[in-house]
């Protein structure tokens, strides 16, 4: 694990720095692949809403928006409809290989920090935080490493261009590396802050979005499991 330092404390007065001054553009650093994913996640039934996600590459340029919307939690699933007789999906603890959705961040570099901003729907309560990005987790991103892919049918050369990211009630985010062929890998794990303004910057009234039906009658039969992740 990964924890603050001065070199992140630095690294968040350069984002604020740079989002204040807006989005910069121009061409990343030479990578082995055309782009890499910023991806979500969450437990079954903690459902969670980004306001935003925003990235300063290791060459300080801020791609605003790579990250919002919906974040994949499993369950409820995509067909789900009404109130199941049986719960299914257990958001203890994380999965051992977690994948994602969400978008590929083109024309950065590697990633140095993410600052997230979202909703936890499960509380509710609107939290930050601020992800430092390790330096070996960056050369690991570079590093190509023979995988079957079973899509495919053979073996080929697979690339952990896949940045996960998993978040929690509590303000939880847990960080993972993964490729298309390659199962994910632990990179850190960060504590985020209650956001003083609350959702959406404080001009909902405090309303954060709904939580789904089912997943409010998870949380009311069984309570949310803080400390498992």
């Amino acid at each position: 694990m990964f924890k603050n330092s001065p070199a992140v404390k630095a690294s968040v007065a350069m984002l604020l720095v740079l989002l204040a001054g807006g989005c910069a553009t121009g061409i990343g650093q030479s990578l082995p692949y055309d782009g890499w994913t910023l991806d979500f996640f969450g437990p079954p039934y903690m459902e969670a809403w980004i306001e935003t996600a925003d990235v300063v590459d290791i060459n300080g340029r801020v791609f605003r928006g790579a990250g919002s919307g919906g974040v994949s939690t499993g369950y409820p699933t995509a067909f789900s409809k009404g109130i199941p007789t049986k719960f299914r999906g257990n958001p203890k603890g994380w999965a051992e290989h977690p994948g994602g959705s969400g978008r590929r961040v083109t024309g950065a570099g590697l990633p140095r920090l993410v600052y997230v901003r979202w909703q936890s729907l499960a509380e509710p309560q609107t939290y930050e935080a601020y992800i430092e990005i390790p330096e070996p987790a960056r050369t690991t991103m570079l590093k190509g490493e023979e995988a079957y892919c079973g899509a495919a049918g053979k073996w080929k050369t697979d690339y952990r261009k896949l940045l996960i990211i998993g978040l929690a009630p509590g303000g939880i985010a847990k960080v993972y590396l993964g490729g298309p062929c390659l199962k994910s890998t632990e990179v850190t794990r960060v504590v985020g802050t209650i956001n003083p303004e609350g959702p959406y910057g404080g001009t909902s009234n405090g309303k954060h979005r709904p939580l789904s039906e089912e997943s409010k009658a998870y949380i009311d039969q069984f309570g949310i499991p803080y400390g498992s992740w």
